[in-house]
């Protein structure tokens, strides 16, 4: 089904924008863990609506309430996990008018014509970012289970409406260099210039889109198989779930066509006993496994569709060209909320590979 992610640890996510709640049933998670909830809940306050002048205004606590798949110990007990989060302050009325003139750039119209006008066009249903909540619930304790054989998944915003910087140094140590304050990148200039372009945006009632760029580290080599069922097929997968996401790439990406042989190529060497590569313009997959290296994906955010300024589109009762400006609560750009699901998205499949490699049998405990 469309709404499940993972074979061995599975993940399937229900709700809409404004149904009362939203969650995820988790299968496959290892029995005896113990889930750190505060840990998910500093994870998923990274991704909540409402917390500054760059996001929705809409709140929510997202505060996951685990109904099933712990014990009286709160240990997972082999049972599906079951995590609801209450939709709290939803605000439907500011899409009646979307239910005959469905919004360009979104899943309004193509809802409407494959679901026979039955979709829920409020908050735009299950087509939301609301739906990405869970999805960080379950990444939140998959990135626990993944520290633990010390693998980490980390990602940062690389541009925003054109403005960060290119993946040149593809050597680079990812993780650390993060910035602790302010937007999630590289250069403390550039955040303040992305800031500045999504405010501008918004008091102009547009938006803008960007770009998340992910690391894995600490993975063995091996995952992943050639073909149809490569470790960049399962993660691109994965992250074309997430709204909005338009374009996936990993290492050099779409840069490589512009390269030569002798470029592109990362040289072998050991490093002791292991083999590594001089650079990683490859990504950390080779033939879609694993080479051991880190693995780099970027994934290509839209400006968000819904916008306050007159947009053409068509008023499917009457069969006629309409206008149509979008009221409501909405987030001027995606990106800075976005960089935690991708977290979660990556990770979520990594621990679903490693788990069905049958390299990790020992317990997690």
């Amino acid at each position: 089904m469309s709404n499940t992610l993972g074979n061995s640890f599975r993940v399937t996510i229900f709700g809409q924008s404004h149904s009362p709640m939203i969650g995820a049933v988790i299968e496959g998670l290892p029995a005896g863990f113990v889930p750190d909830m505060e840990a998910v809940a500093a994870f998923m306050a990274r991704r909540a609506p409402g917390a500054s002048a760059l996001s929705t205004p809409r709140r929510e606590a997202d505060a996951p309430t685990i109904l099933s798949g712990l014990n009286e110990r709160g240990e997972t007990c082999g049972a599906p996990l079951c995590a609801v989060i209450e939709n709290s302050n939803p605000r439907s009325q500011d899409y009646d008018a979307l239910r005959d003139v469905p919004r360009p750039g979104h899943a309004d119209f193509t809802a409407w014509a494959k679901f026979s006008g039955h979709n829920d066009i409020r908050g735009g249903g299950q087509f939301s970012g609301r739906l990405t909540a869970p999805l960080c619930f379950a990444g939140a304790l998959a990135l626990q289970l993944l520290e633990r054989r010390g693998i980490r998944v980390k990602a940062r915003i690389a541009a925003i409406a054109g403005i960060g910087d290119a993946p040149a140094d593809f050597a680079r140590p990812p993780l650390d260099a993060i910035a602790a304050e302010g937007l999630p990148c590289l250069d403390a200039e550039a955040a303040k210039k992305m800031e500045e372009a999504i405010l501008a945006a918004r008091a102009e009632g547009d938006s803008v889109g960007g770009i998340v760029e992910c690391f894995a580290t600490g993975l063995p080599v091996g995952l992943g198989a050639p073909m149809f069922d490569g470790v960049e097929n399962r993660v691109a997968w994965a992250l074309f779930g997430i709204p909005a996401v338009k374009g996936v790439e990993f290492g050099a990406g779409f840069a490589a066509a512009h390269m030569r042989g002798s470029a592109q190529n990362d040289p072998f060497r050991m490093d002791g006993a292991r083999v590594v590569t001089e650079a990683n313009r490859h990504g950390g997959s080779l033939g879609g496994i694993t080479s051991g290296m880190p693995l780099v994906v970027r994934a290509a955010f839209k400006p968000t569709p819904s916008i306050g300024q007159a947009q053409r589109s068509v008023s499917l009762s009457g069969g006629e060209d309409a206008e149509l400006a979008v009221r409501g609560r909405h987030d001027p750009c995606v990106v800075p909320r976005a960089v935690p699901v991708v977290e979660a998205a990556v990770a979520c499949t990594v621990l679903d590979m490693l788990i069905e490699s049958g390299k990790e049998a020992e317990s997690w405990n």
